[in-house]
């Protein structure tokens, strides 16, 4: 069987759409622009965490730097090089490493490719309602109820 008549709960994750860009407001969408995102786990029919395969073109950031209240996030590099940047500083994450990121721990993480060449990483998170994002070094600040809203960190509207 080829992995084009794969089908579920298999899948072959060439065939999940990328997703590019960002729901950030402007002006800071720009932040991400060379990242896209396959929803392996929405394709999989997924409800209760979340699976992306992340490719990150070479300069190009995960998120803005951010914490979550209430979701666990894990992300596992599967090619290329990655620094993540933390409170404590920055690493360098090859293929085959991984980091965990607990739901409540105020420690802005972020990925970044650093490299000449093209990343792909895992990332994993749950999808628990009534989730707060902070993002330490920008003016923002995001709540999720059903659908992600972005403020300024002083409750202003973008």
């Amino acid at each position: 069987m080829s992995s084009e008549e794969l089908f579920l709960p298999a899948l072959n994750p060439e065939t999940v759409l990328p997703r590019t860009g960002s729901n950030y407001p402007e002006p800071l969408k720009a932040k991400v622009t060379g990242r896209s995102k396959h929803a392996l786990g929405d394709a999989a029919g997924l409800k209760n965490f979340g699976v992306n395969r992340v490719h990150l073109a070479p300069g190009a950031a995960s998120s803005i730097r951010h914490w979550h209240t209430r979701q666990d996030e894990f992300v596992y590099v599967l090619a290329g090089e990655l620094t993540l940047i933390t409170n404590a500083g920055e690493q360098v994450l090859q293929a085959g490493m991984a980091a965990g990121f607990p739901a409540g721990k105020a420690d802005g993480h972020q990925l970044v490719n650093r490299s000449q060449a093209n990343a792909v990483y895992l990332e994993v998170g749950d999808r628990v309602a009534g989730d707060a994002v902070f993002y330490p070094d920008d003016d923002l600040a995001a709540t999720q109820s059903t659908r992600w809203s972005f403020t300024h960190k002083d409750g202003s509207a973008y």
